[in-house]
């Protein structure tokens, strides 16, 4: 298993090294950005509201399976408590 794992880690690096070397295209002057096209752009807020929601779902999801399990907990604390009482 390790070395599998040091293995992905070393492939991961060798593919890291070899983005990073890429040359960048040279431009021959400044450009501001005032004079570039318009860029295709998705809006933040729908993206932003999505991001929220699926955390607050996520969190109110683990509260319920966590408050379950302890419900259940609770009612065999209970049954063992009888158990032992009867003796």
């Amino acid at each position: 298993m390790l070395k599998r794992l040091s293995t992905v880690c070393g492939w991961m690096l060798l593919f890291a090294t070899m983005a990073g070397a890429q040359a960048p295209t040279p431009q021959d002057s400044f450009v501001p950005a005032s004079s570039l096209p318009p860029v295709d752009q998705i809006p933040a807020g729908p993206l932003l509201l999505a991001a929220y929601s699926f955390v607050w779902v996520a969190v109110l999801f683990y509260v319920w399976t966590v408050w379950r399990r302890l419900n259940r907990v609770e009612t065999e604390m209970q049954a063992l408590e009888r158990r032992s009482g009867a003796r």
